[in-house]
């Protein structure tokens, strides 16, 4: 389940999936923000006013930073090449591009990931070859970087790179059924970044479910109590039945169908899901739906008592729903086949 940020809004339409759109936006972003830091760097301001007097004058026409003038070193113009192979328009000229930036900067992450998917065959190769990304990243930053900087990773920009190259690997770790790896990576990604802007929290919470990891289940439902989306809503009906908690799960059932009732249509097997997960959701959307189920469906697969309970509780509401839709008439009508006789005496 990965966004721009499925976390960073709660209402209207929310990307589900990075498209070359997104990762376009975002990178463009990136460069204007870094190019902005290194025209700042060696100033000093005594007041709020004096930096915002500053920053005015870079959106003045001309006057930001070129990006070859602003690109001094060879890292810069590394990444900046990387952000260029991760939006160019064929695989050949990705391929060069991060070539390039790969010759002035053998860390370059980004880069590093762009290669990879142009050259891993397997999903094994593509794994060993996001690790090294990884690693890259890890070097660049620097321990102390890392352990100062713990707990908001995420505003940092120079850190980017290194998170979006881990959330890959967690992807692929779980695509693959390597369930403690992917549950590791998405844990580390918290860890650095707890407000999770890249909303690694719903994967993670599927695979708690999935490995009846209950008390990782538990705290992680909690630390993010205020998220009302459909994954964690579903999420909570599970985790409430395996604790053996029916009146709990019934009750989480019915908040989580005033969320999102397409969920358990599919959860059921009354629905197909569809081979393409949708590219943009609302809440209580049946694109939410889809997306929910992709995160939660090997979960609750892995616990078939669940998946009995729910297709139960479906058919009692649908029974339910059927006679509170019949007329008095039809609810006093006997039943087909059979008939009533009146007792006789003798």
């Amino acid at each position: 389940m990965a966004k721009l940020s499925g976390k960073e809004s709660k209402t209207g339409k929310q990307p589900a999936l990075k498209e070359k759109t997104q990762a376009s936006t975002s990178s463009v972003t990136e460069e204007v923000m870094n190019e902005i830091k290194r025209s700042m760097e060696g100033k000093t301001f005594q007041t709020v006013e004096d930096l915002r007097a500053f920053l005015s004058t870079l959106t003045d026409a001309g006057n930001l930073p070129d990006k070859e003038d602003a690109a001094a070193d060879a890292r810069d113009q590394a990444q900046d090449l990387a952000f260029d192979a991760m939006e160019a328009a064929s695989a050949a000229q990705a391929r060069k591009l991060a070539k390039r930036a790969l010759a002035l900067d053998p860390d370059c992450v980004d880069a590093l990931v762009v290669l990879n998917s142009l050259d891993a065959r397997t999903p094994a190769k593509a794994i060993e070859g996001l690790k090294r990304a990884v690693a890259a990243g890890e070097r660049a930053l620097g321990g102390k970087f890392t352990k100062d900087n713990k707990g908001h990773f995420w505003l940092i920009i120079e850190t980017r790179p290194y998170m979006r190259a881990l959330e890959e690997l967690a992807n692929m770790l779980r695509g693959q059924g390597r369930h403690s790896e992917a549950i590791e990576t998405y844990e580390k990604m918290l860890d650095l970044n707890p407000n999770d802007n890249q909303g690694v929290r719903d994967p993670l919470l599927g695979l708690y479910l999935a490995t009846g990891n209950l008390t990782g289940a538990g705290k992680l439902l909690k630390r993010y109590k205020d998220d009302a989306m459909a994954n964690f809503s579903w999420a909570r009906v599970l985790e409430r039945f395996l604790s053996s908690d029916r009146t709990g799960a019934a009750t989480a059932l019915k908040a989580a169908r005033k969320g999102n009732r397409f969920v358990e249509l599919y959860m059921s097997g009354k629905k197909a899901a569809p081979k393409k997960l949708p590219e943009m959701y609302s809440p209580g959307s049946e694109e939410e739906a889809i997306l929910c189920v992709d995160m939660l469906a090997s979960a609750w697969a892995a616990h078939p008592e669940a998946v009995l309970w729910l297709a139960t509780q479906v058919q009692e509401e649908e029974l339910q729903a059927k006679i509170l839709k019949m007329t008095p008439s039809d609810k006093k009508a006997t039943p087909s086949g059979t008939s009533r006789k009146k007792k006789t005496t003798s």
